[in-house]
């Protein structure tokens, strides 16, 4: 029956996918179409269109060959608040310096592409409601340079920066009264492409704000965060001062309200909350480990994706937080294996060695996909998948208590952002002594949980998706 649930369910599952696929990839086509296109079809009152950056925090493709972005996401949402009779329409490009170009030559009615707030700009564009913070950063090479910190350190050092960018601006100004740093800027680029320059060893420094670089240093663990330059600033949209009045009111609007329901604070956890969980030295150890030890498991954690409908890559993933891909690791209590299975889990999976990857890995990823299947269907994935994560570390029930409290503190229960803040406080006795399972030691599994995250952000980087054809499902049935 288990066997036969399993068929039905992979088929299912499978039929979606290349549904999915297709109409993804129509969906992918028709965005690049409607970017190309755009600028010979002039905007009508339905019609929302956006610039953005391809970034990593603004507009990308990712492993799962889907548009993803925070601006991405935002956008998407404010088109959707607007009305079914509207469309959002994109224009994607390449390097900062077009951004605001082809909002001011009328191609596009809103800008939205990390776009910080200065003074300058403020001169000719209006800005929305700040939805985000940032600080700029220092940026150096670990392995050839010692960390600067401060500006004497870069005097007769070279730093690169981002033509158009609000970077030229503060250097401008730190320059006003006497001019201690030399840069030079770097047209037909981005912060992205120079940090990837830096870790390479083409460049000497860059600026780059904190958020972009956090997610750039799981990819480059050699890039360093220097010191900071100047205040926080905010980051907005952009709206031409002759454009829809009308849009930009709708957009503050937009911003205030998930700004108060929460929405943008799961957003921005989505993106961003994971990015400081780990330190290089973690980066540089995992990615070793993914050289040298990971290449012995990988066809079984295809082989458990086969299974389980579970990327590969998060299987990994978990078994590398658990154990390090240790297949002998064996805790205090007696939790052992790649996948650190109890020896409870290993009677409900079925397992008569925990030491051995054969039944370990496949025993894991079943008993996460029946984690996270316990869980409402109307949550997102992702945040099924996070409560999945940490329930696999403490345990469903505490998890259930978590969610439980964030309802009763007016926070989301079906979403990850939410729910870890109250995980946090089952730490407490005014809080656990309500929990129908007590006490919990909950912020372990949310440093679980970022972690995991983490690792799997990096392996989407490093690692190719897998995709299973139908005679492998089944034969792994």
């Amino acid at each position: 029956m288990i066997k036969l649930h399993l068929l039905t369910r992979t088929l299912l599952v499978l039929s979606l996918a290349i549904l999915a696929s297709c109409q993804q990839s129509s969906d992918k086509n028709a965005a690049e179409n409607s970017a190309q296109k755009i600028d010979l079809t002039p905007n009508s009152d339905k019609i929302i269109t956006v610039v953005t950056l391809k970034s990593p925090n603004t507009y990308f493709v990712n492993s799962n060959e889907e548009f993803a972005g925070l601006e991405y996401d935002l956008a998407k949402l404010f088109v959707a608040e607007l009305g079914p009779e509207y469309q959002l329409k994109w224009i994607a490009v390449d390097d900062f310096t077009s951004v605001l170009p082809t909002l001011l030559t009328q191609k596009a009615d809103i800008a939205a592409a990390d776009i910080t707030v200065t003074e300058g700009r403020k001169a000719v564009v209006n800005f929305s409601m700040s939805y985000h913070d940032v600080q700029q950063q220092v940026v150096y090479n670990r392995d050839v340079s010692a960390p600067p910190r401060s500006i004497k350190a870069l005097n007769n050092q070279m730093i690169t920066v981002p033509a158009g960018t609000s970077f030229v601006e503060r250097l401008h100004k730190i320059n006003a009264n006497e001019p201690v740093i030399a840069w030079q800027e770097q047209q037909n680029s981005s912060s992205a492409k120079l940090i990837e320059a830096l870790a390479n060893n083409e460049i000497d420094y860059t600026i780059a704000d904190n958020h972009l670089l956090s997610i750039m240093q799981y990819y480059y663990p050699n890039v360093g965060m220097g010191f900071s330059i100047g205040e926080p600033e905010k980051i907005a949209w952009a709206f031409r001062k002759d454009g829809r009045p009308e849009i930009e009111q709708k957009a503050n609007a937009f911003f205030k309200k998930i700004k108060q329901n929460g929405v943008l604070r799961n957003l921005t956890d989505r993106y961003h909350g994971n990015t400081k969980r780990l330190n290089p030295f973690d980066v540089k150890t995992f990615l070793g480990a993914s050289q040298q030890i990971l290449p012995k498991y990988k066809r079984l954690f295809k082989d458990a994706q086969e299974v389980t409908g579970i990327d590969w890559r998060l299987l990994a993933s978990i078994s590398y937080q658990e154990s390090h891909w240790d297949t002998f690791n064996t805790s205090p209590t007696n939790v052992r294996g790649l996948m650190m299975l109890t020896e409870d889990t290993s009677d409900l999976m079925k397992v008569t060695d925990r030491l051995d990857p054969k039944q370990s890995i496949p025993a894991g990823a079943k008993f996460f996909l029946w984690l996270k299947e316990r869980f409402p269907e109307r949550m997102e994935d992702q945040d099924r998948t996070y409560m999945a994560l940490a329930s696999y570390n403490i345990g469903f029930g505490h998890v259930e208590d978590a969610r439980v409290l964030a309802q009763r503190l007016n926070l989301n229960p079906d979403r990850w952002a939410d729910v870890k803040k109250a995980l946090i406080l089952l730490t407490e006795p005014k809080y656990y002594a309500k929990a129908k399972h007590g006490f919990c030691n909950c912020g372990a599994p949310v440093i679980y949980t970022e972690s995991i995250r983490s690792y799997y952000q990096i392996m989407e980087k490093h690692q190719p998706k897998y995709e299973p054809k139908p005679y492998q499902i089944a034969n792994a049935l």
